[in-house]
């Protein structure tokens, strides 16, 4: 088996969006860009220490590549990646910075 993740390299990045910051103030639910390797007790044992919050669930979801053509080749336009949505606690909240 391979190296152990570090908790900085299982969550790669929070992602950002209209949709997610209405999941945040609605239920409470935060989306992260993840390791691909990693599962759902490394995100929540992560998001846990690196934020300080209690994780009731976590989701992953495996996000498929965007293929194009161009001149009759297809071409990889975005990279496949994994995120997780995390369900936090009612009382608590994760502060994200936007870009």
């Amino acid at each position: 088996m391979g190296k152990a993740l570090h908790l900085y390299d299982i969550i790669r990045r929070p992602v950002i969006t209209e949709k997610t910051d209405r999941l945040a103030d609605e239920l409470n639910q935060y989306v992260f860009e993840v390791h691909p390797r990693a599962n759902k007790a490394m995100v929540k044992k992560a998001v846990e220490e690196i934020f300080g919050v209690d994780v009731l669930r976590v989701r992953i979801i495996n996000m498929p590549a965007k293929i194009s053509r161009r001149w009759r080749r297809p071409y990889v336009r975005v990279k496949a990646w994994k995120k997780a949505i995390v369900t936090v606690a009612p009382d608590q909240k994760i502060e994200l910075a936007h870009p």
